[in-house]
């Protein structure tokens, strides 16, 4: 199993930033790599409760994920299991994020481990930076 670890620096206070991954209206500014619309975004945002996800890509394509929210520590830690929902037999993974107060808003760091490989690592590492490239420029005014 492997990981990966993204940051960025966004221009929001942590309570806003996590709202934004928190919320279907907020997830539906960043979700996905490339500028295609989130389709479905539910959260039940509590340790326990459960996310859903879909989003369609500019290629057409279309692709959800859920899991369950295993640390919630408003508005600076949000911990989850991630799975793609046409992969039903592999092993959910970890999605960690950790939010933290910088002069200029927030500093993000993403943490996504228990990726199967490399391959797959480097796939969601090219995802997820699209996605977080977005919620940089949704806040960027």
């Amino acid at each position: 199993m492997t990981s990966l670890t993204l940051i960025r620096r966004i221009n929001a206070q942590p309570a806003t930033v996590f709202e934004a991954l928190t919320t279907p209206e907020g997830i539906s500014h960043w979700w996905g790599p490339d500028d295609g619309p989130v389709l479905l975004a539910e959260t039940d945002v509590r340790v326990g409760g459960r996310f859903r996800v879909r989003f369609r890509m500019l290629d057409g394509s279309e692709h959800e994920s859920s899991g369950e929210y295993l640390r919630v520590e408003p508005p600076h830690h949000l911990e989850m299991s991630w799975r793609w929902s046409d992969d039903a037999a592999g092993p959910d993974s970890r999605v960690v994020v950790a939010l933290r107060a910088i002069d200029s808003g927030t500093e993000l760091t993403f943490t996504h481990d228990g990726l199967r490989d490399e391959a797959t690592a480097r796939s969601h590492e090219s995802g997820w930076g699209g996605a977080l490239d977005k919620l940089v420029r949704h806040y960027a005014a």
